[in-house]
């Protein structure tokens, strides 16, 4: 099947070639230049302003180290490999006598290299336990590549920055852990409302 010529003129549907008037192009263009000088120009003085970022912007990624149990899944996924993880195990004593000794992971290292990092937020989505969190900073240039790599604690500091999320919606359903911790608590607030019935002094010293 052969492709239409692009030398021939486009047709009308009446089947008649369409004739375009001559500098129409040039017009068009500079209509629209005009359009945009008269506008009213909107400078931000910036970094004597700060820009009003959107809620969910993308800056950097901030850490929450209370809740990371080093189970490298955010390392894993990353598909630039520049989140870098060291960590060693501890041995916990047994909580009741009897009991048994666990080991868990404690964290010793925890940095992303930003020169790396493409943004796309994986780690954040599959980390099990809400310990990556965006932040809309982003003032963070260096003038040396190799001080793009931000260890934990200045992750920790970008933890600040992080906005609170929004609001549940009015008509949403309550979410089951909620649920169960609101009854448990009604539950024993009743329970200790309850009046005890007073003992008979006859009773103890017979």
């Amino acid at each position: 099947m052969s492709r239409p010529s692009h030398d021939h003129p486009t047709t009308t549907p009446s089947g008649r070639p369409r004739r375009s008037v001559p500098g129409s192009g040039l017009a068009k263009g500079l209509a629209v230049t005009l359009r945009t000088m008269t506008r009213k120009t909107v400078t931000e003085q910036y970094p004597d302003a700060q820009p009003a970022l959107p809620p969910r912007s993308r800056g950097v990624i901030g850490l929450f180290e209370e809740n990371c149990t080093v189970c490298m899944l955010c390392a894993r996924e990353c598909p630039d490999w520049c989140i870098y993880i060291d960590s060693h195990k501890e041995t916990v004593p047994a909580a009741a006598p009897g009991g048994r000794e666990r080991s868990r992971n404690v964290l010793d290292r925890f940095a992303i290299d930003f020169s790396l990092c493409m943004y796309c937020g994986i780690c954040i989505e599959v980390c099990p336990f809400d310990a990556l969190f965006w932040s809309p900073e982003f003032e963070y240039a260096e003038t040396d590549i190799r001080d793009l790599t931000h260890e934990r604690d200045k992750l920790r500091e970008w933890m600040w920055t992080v906005p609170a999320p929004p609001a549940l919606d009015p008509g949403a359903e309550e979410p089951k852990e909620i649920a169960a911790a609101r009854k448990a608590a009604e539950k024993l607030a009743a329970a200790r409302a309850e009046p005890t019935e007073p003992t008979d002094p006859q009773e103890g010293a017979s």
